[in-house]
Protein backbone atom coordinates (compact mmCIF):
# COMPACT_ATOMS: atom_id res chain seq x y z
CA UNK A 1 0.00 0.00 0.00
CA UNK A 2 1.75 3.11 -1.10
CA UNK A 3 -0.34 5.78 0.22
CA UNK A 4 -2.50 5.14 4.04
CA UNK A 5 -5.39 7.26 4.33
CA UNK A 6 -5.82 6.49 8.27
CA UNK A 7 -3.54 6.76 11.01
CA UNK A 8 -4.74 4.55 12.98
CA UNK A 9 -7.15 1.20 13.15
CA UNK A 10 -8.89 2.28 16.57
CA UNK A 11 -11.78 -0.71 16.77
CA UNK A 12 -12.46 -3.47 14.67
CA UNK A 13 -15.22 -5.93 15.80
CA UNK A 14 -14.85 -9.35 13.44
CA UNK A 15 -17.30 -9.66 10.40
CA UNK A 16 -19.34 -6.38 12.17
CA UNK A 17 -17.07 -3.10 12.25
CA UNK A 18 -14.37 -0.70 12.22
CA UNK A 19 -13.05 2.50 13.28
CA UNK A 20 -9.81 4.18 12.72
CA UNK A 21 -8.83 8.07 12.80
CA UNK A 22 -6.84 10.70 10.05
CA UNK A 23 -5.62 14.07 10.84
CA UNK A 24 -4.87 15.74 7.56
CA UNK A 25 -1.58 17.69 8.19
CA UNK A 26 -1.16 20.72 5.32
CA UNK A 27 2.15 18.22 4.81
CA UNK A 28 -0.20 16.07 3.07
CA UNK A 29 1.63 14.95 -0.13
CA UNK A 30 -1.78 15.26 -1.91
CA UNK A 31 -1.89 19.20 -1.72
CA UNK A 32 1.26 19.92 -3.08
CA UNK A 33 1.30 21.48 -6.22
CA UNK A 34 -2.66 21.14 -6.84
CA UNK A 35 -4.02 22.70 -3.79
CA UNK A 36 -1.15 25.72 -2.97
CA UNK A 37 -3.10 28.44 -2.53
CA UNK A 38 -6.34 26.99 -1.42
CA UNK A 39 -5.63 23.39 0.65
CA UNK A 40 -9.09 21.37 0.26
CA UNK A 41 -9.09 17.88 0.99
CA UNK A 42 -10.22 16.20 -2.05
CA UNK A 43 -13.13 14.09 -1.83
CA UNK A 44 -11.56 11.37 -3.12
CA UNK A 45 -9.25 11.27 -0.20
CA UNK A 46 -12.15 10.56 2.00
CA UNK A 47 -13.07 7.38 -0.40
CA UNK A 48 -10.08 5.71 -0.28
CA UNK A 49 -9.86 6.10 3.83
CA UNK A 50 -13.27 4.61 4.01
CA UNK A 51 -12.48 1.61 1.62
CA UNK A 52 -8.81 0.85 3.04
CA UNK A 53 -10.17 0.57 6.42
CA UNK A 54 -13.33 -1.96 5.46
CA UNK A 55 -10.67 -3.88 3.27
CA UNK A 56 -8.55 -4.70 6.45
CA UNK A 57 -11.99 -5.58 8.05
CA UNK A 58 -12.65 -8.07 5.30
CA UNK A 59 -9.00 -9.51 5.41
CA UNK A 60 -9.38 -9.46 8.87
CA UNK A 61 -12.59 -11.12 9.41
CA UNK A 62 -11.53 -13.89 6.93
CA UNK A 63 -8.80 -14.84 8.55
CA UNK A 64 -6.32 -12.97 6.27
CA UNK A 65 -7.12 -16.01 3.58
CA UNK A 66 -8.18 -13.15 1.08
CA UNK A 67 -7.16 -10.18 -0.19
CA UNK A 68 -10.23 -7.75 -0.74
CA UNK A 69 -10.10 -5.52 -3.51
CA UNK A 70 -12.72 -2.15 -3.74
CA UNK A 71 -14.40 -2.38 -7.11
CA UNK A 72 -17.83 -0.75 -6.82
CA UNK A 73 -18.84 2.83 -4.64
CA UNK A 74 -22.36 4.02 -4.91
CA UNK A 75 -24.08 6.84 -2.90
CA UNK A 76 -20.91 8.56 -2.09
CA UNK A 77 -21.68 12.04 -0.34
CA UNK A 78 -18.63 14.24 0.84
CA UNK A 79 -18.78 17.96 2.02
CA UNK A 80 -17.14 20.62 0.38
CA UNK A 81 -14.45 22.70 1.17
CA UNK A 82 -12.79 20.70 3.65
CA UNK A 83 -9.48 21.92 5.40
CA UNK A 84 -6.48 20.68 6.89
CA UNK A 85 -5.81 20.31 9.95
CA UNK A 86 -9.22 18.63 10.71
CA UNK A 87 -9.04 15.01 12.62
CA UNK A 88 -11.38 12.41 10.75
CA UNK A 89 -13.21 9.62 12.37
CA UNK A 90 -13.65 6.83 9.81
CA UNK A 91 -16.08 3.82 10.19
CA UNK A 92 -17.19 1.22 8.17
CA UNK A 93 -19.53 -1.92 8.45
CA UNK A 94 -20.20 -4.93 6.86
CA UNK A 95 -23.35 -5.35 5.19
CA UNK A 96 -22.75 -9.06 4.07
CA UNK A 97 -19.54 -10.97 2.94
CA UNK A 98 -19.08 -14.38 1.03
CA UNK A 99 -15.75 -15.72 -0.08
CA UNK A 100 -16.54 -14.15 -3.52
CA UNK A 101 -17.19 -10.28 -2.50
CA UNK A 102 -18.09 -8.19 0.63
CA UNK A 103 -20.98 -5.17 0.69
CA UNK A 104 -20.09 -2.43 3.44
CA UNK A 105 -20.81 0.72 4.17
CA UNK A 106 -18.77 3.61 5.65
CA UNK A 107 -18.86 6.91 6.71
CA UNK A 108 -16.60 9.94 8.33
CA UNK A 109 -17.26 12.17 11.46
CA UNK A 110 -15.15 15.69 11.80
CA UNK A 111 -16.28 16.67 15.23
CA UNK A 112 -19.29 14.60 15.62
CA UNK A 113 -20.72 16.00 12.24
CA UNK A 114 -20.72 13.58 9.29
CA UNK A 115 -18.60 14.81 6.69
CA UNK A 116 -18.71 12.21 4.08
CA UNK A 117 -20.45 8.76 3.41
CA UNK A 118 -21.24 5.62 0.91
CA UNK A 119 -23.90 3.76 1.37
CA UNK A 120 -22.47 0.49 -0.66
CA UNK A 121 -19.24 -0.83 -1.24
CA UNK A 122 -18.35 -3.79 -2.62
CA UNK A 123 -15.17 -5.83 -2.50
CA UNK A 124 -13.81 -8.67 -4.98
CA UNK A 125 -12.09 -11.17 -3.23
CA UNK A 126 -8.59 -12.31 -4.35
CA UNK A 127 -7.66 -15.66 -2.34
CA UNK A 128 -4.15 -15.72 -4.00
CA UNK A 129 -2.68 -14.50 -1.08
CA UNK A 130 0.40 -15.65 1.53
CA UNK A 131 -1.63 -15.33 5.27
CA UNK A 132 1.24 -14.72 7.01
CA UNK A 133 2.15 -11.93 4.80
CA UNK A 134 -1.20 -10.23 5.36
CA UNK A 135 -0.81 -10.49 9.26
CA UNK A 136 2.60 -9.05 9.12
CA UNK A 137 1.17 -6.32 7.33
CA UNK A 138 -1.86 -5.91 9.43
CA UNK A 139 -0.13 -5.54 12.50
CA UNK A 140 2.21 -2.95 10.97
CA UNK A 141 -0.65 -0.26 9.22
CA UNK A 142 -2.75 -0.68 12.51
CA UNK A 143 -0.86 -1.53 15.33
CA UNK A 144 -3.20 -3.95 16.39
CA UNK A 145 -2.27 -7.99 16.78
CA UNK A 146 -5.11 -10.26 15.37
CA UNK A 147 -6.97 -12.42 17.31
CA UNK A 148 -6.58 -15.78 16.68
Amino acid sequence: MRFLFYDRITEIDKGKAVSGVKTFALSEEFFRGHYSKKAVIPGVIFIEAMAQLLGWLIIYTHDFRLSAIMSLVEGVKIAPMLRPGLTAEIHGQIVSTSKRDSLGKARVLVDGREVASMQRIIFSHFHSVDPDELKRRFVYYSGLTPVA
